[in-house]
């Protein structure tokens, strides 16, 4: 057998451990027989140090491999999953606002009808007072206590009219106490009969809606003068 030069980079002093990535092994020539193919159990002893070292690589860059595309497969289905439930509420949020406008118009138009339906009963009661007061100018009356009838006719009539439409007089007096709630002051006189603070005149007549107030009435409140300030 040739001799072999020896390699620097084998060359290992006892003690010495080995880099991690270093296939070289040390032989012991004397535990060989001389019979021996030292380059076969060379060769062997390499065969089996390349398969230990992929043995050890495998599993951890495998296991590592496998972790990572269960996460990805994982997140990618919660991003689906996310992606359905946003498009199911906008889908949802356009309905609502759809079936939002929808209602906004027909109770618009619900409401114009009722206002509408309203104003006509209104009319359709006042109609009749409108014909007697034409009747009662076209008429021919023989003295004026004829004619002053047929006007109170035509008042009861419009006042029940209007009862039936829900409203009411304000039951005011002259010579009742001034209520500024239901009463609007428009001056004040003094009137020794009457007392202070009371109704004096009525100049208009207040009413109420559904126990709602309408309109106030418009009265002259009596007012009595200082004495003290009447003498100075």
């Amino acid at each position: 057998m040739a001799d072999q030069k020896p390699n620097p980079s084998q060359d290992l002093s006892p003690g010495t451990v080995p880099p991690e990535n270093d296939l070289t092994m040390e032989l012991n020539l004397e535990e060989f027989g001389e019979g021996q193919d030292l380059q076969a159990l060379a060769d062997e002893a390499a065969d089996g140090l390349e398969a230990a070292s992929t043995a050890k690589a495998a599993p951890a860059g495998g296991q590592g491999s496998g972790d990572v595309d269960a996460e990805i497969v994982r997140l990618k289905a919660r991003v689906e999953a996310l992606e359905r439930a946003e498009n199911e509420h906008k889908d949802k949020h356009h309905r609502l606002l759809a079936d939002f406008a929808n209602h906004r118009n027909r109770v618009g138009r619900e409401t114009q009808l009722a206002v509408t339906l309203a104003e006509r009963k209104l009319l359709l009661e006042i109609l009749p007072v409108m014909d007697s007061f034409e009747r009662c100018v076209a008429a021919t009356y023989a003295s004026v206590e004829d004619f002053h009838n047929g006007v109170v006719l035509i008042h009861r009539q419009m006042q029940e009219a209007l009862r039936k439409a829900g409203v009411e007089p304000v039951e005011l007096q002259v010579g009742d106490p001034f209520d500024a709630q239901h009463a609007e002051a428009l001056t004040t006189t003094a009137q020794p009969s009457l007392p202070d603070g009371s109704v004096a005149a009525i100049f208009e007549r207040g009413y109420t809606h559904r126990d709602q107030l309408l309109r106030p009435a418009r009265v002259v409140v009596n007012n009595h003068p200082d004495p003290d300030a009447t003498a100075s």
